[in-house]
């Protein structure tokens, strides 16, 4: 809170400022990994989330209800009497004063304060264990929940993942129930938030607002997946409990129908087939004059808004799995081969996973460290030292000499011998090291063998 309505406008616009360059700062940096990249993903939703309330507190103050903006620029405009100069002078003056006695902790402005706390903090995020900072998803739960439900079925947890989006297969009369509605509920919650926590840019409300509008346009049609044949069944239910309401022209003339014929003609319709005759008859005679769009919401049953509820959740669920195709390939993939791992060899999987996760980088192009000038080994990494010292290559000739590496491959004695003279690495007065490795061992006869090796040769020349 500032000491003015005028200065809490311009803190606040400062304050904008300020997030908008440290989020542009934070994003033009490359994260080394993708722990890092996740951190500074959920900064800039920090940030981002510090400017929407700041500007709802800039809305408010401009909306200026109580009137207090109004005031006090109009006592900025109005000329002040010359008497009236110094008394408004050290009025003001004692408004700061007392302002700042109160708020020992306010922010004194500079240039240099740009929220650095802000890019350093690592935020809590918190994951399971199954779901390994965010590579897998831990449907453990749901699936138990899905196999023990009237609506599912038996399956390993490796197939649930793969089809638990497949809402299509469960037959209609299983759909339209209260518990499947829960179910769906769930694997929605936790779909949110395992996105929120691994992709927090990402605008779930965004995303929700546009498929809500398509949903009612397609369910007026007809044509929401899976639901395709609601509008069809409904027609070829009034068709078989057809009443024609134009033969009748009073409820007593629709209560001779009697109590079955109007509750199927009513819940033909999606209405209420409850009450007494009368009621029914009341009900049904409502259609004669009012269109089925505009009849007042009271009248239809609740199974029909039940139905509407469960497919605008599925297709909300089935958005967010397209989001997160590839995490869920991921996690189908990792569940098929815990089944052949044993306990301990899927802990010692899930530690390398993790320390792979904090060292690798994403620039590949990345200088390697290498002060000792040590040969590099098959990864692109510099071989151990002890094995440099191992291969005596620590030691090196004082006089002035100049050193050939070959790498060769060749096939037998003789093949070794021409393939080094070849090279052109040894003259007289040089000193030659060579290792072999063999690679292949091939017996052609009883008596003679065809070995493959790979030549490492050090070769050190006066």
């Amino acid at each position: 809170m500032a000491s003015s309505v005028l200065e809490a406008t311009r803190a606040a616009h400062e304050d904008l400022e300020r997030l908008e360059r440290l989020a542009v700062r934070e994003l033009q940096r490359d994260p080394a990994n993708a722990r890092d990249r996740l951190f500074q993903s959920h900064r800039v939703r920090h940030m981002l989330d510090l400017v929407v309330s700041t500007s709802d507190k800039l809305v408010e103050i401009y909306e200026d209800k109580d009137g207090a903006r109004k005031d006090e620029i109009s006592t900025h405009l109005t000329a002040p009497v010359q008497s009236d100069i110094f008394p408004k002078y050290y009025e003001r003056l004692k408004e700061i004063r007392d302002y700042h006695r109160r708020n020992h902790s306010a922010r004194f402005v500079s240039e240099t304060d740009d929220y650095e706390e802000l890019l350093k903090e690592e935020p809590a995020i918190e994951f399971t264990g199954e779901e390994a900072f965010g590579r897998y998803l831990d449907l453990h739960e749901l699936y138990n929940e899905f196999i023990n439900s009237k609506f599912g079925s038996l399956m390993e947890y490796s197939a649930y993942v793969g089809t638990f989006a497949q809402t299509e297969k469960i037959a209609h009369n299983l759909k339209a129930t209260r518990p499947y509605k829960e179910y769906l509920e769930h694997i929605l919650e936790y779909l949110m938030s395992f996105l929120y926590r691994t992709e927090p840019l990402q605008d779930i409300e965004k995303i929700f607002t546009k498929l809500e509008s398509e949903f009612e346009e397609q369910w007026t049609n007809g044509e929401v997946p899976g639901w395709e044949n609601k509008g069809t069944e409904k027609e070829s239910v009034l068709q078989e409990s057809a009443v024609d309401l134009d033969y009748y022209s009073t409820v007593e003339e629709l209560v001779e129908l009697g109590p079955e014929k109007l509750k199927e003609a009513l819940t033909a319709r999606g209405l209420k087939g409850g009450g007494t005759v009368q009621q029914r008859a009341e009900r049904l005679f409502l259609l004669k004059h009012t269109p089925l769009e505009k009849l007042d919401r009271k009248h239809f049953a609740k199974g029909d808004d039940l139905k509407k509820e469960i497919a605008l959740t599925e297709m909300k669920m089935k958005r967010l799995c397209e989001i997160l195709d590839e995490v869920i390939v991921r996690t189908k993939e990792n569940a098929e081969k815990k089944l052949t791992l044993t306990y301990e060899e899927m802990e010692a999987e899930r530690e390398e996973e993790e320390v792979q996760a904090d060292s690798e980088s994403d620039d590949e192009d990345q200088q390697i460290y290498n002060p000792l000038k040590l040969p590099m080994g098959w990864d692109g990494k510099p071989i151990p030292y002890w094995l440099y010292k191992l291969h005596g290559l620590v030691y090196v000739n004082s006089s002035n000499s100049s050193v050939k590496y070959v790498v060769t491959t060749v096939t037998g004695g003789e093949g070794l011998m021409s393939a080094i003279s070849r090279s052109g690495a040894i003259s007289m007065g040089c000193d030659a090291l060579a290792f072999l490795i063999l690679r292949t061992s091939m017996k052609l006869h009883p008596s003679r063998y065809t070995c493959r090796f790979t030549v490492v040769l050090f070769v050190s020349c006066l």
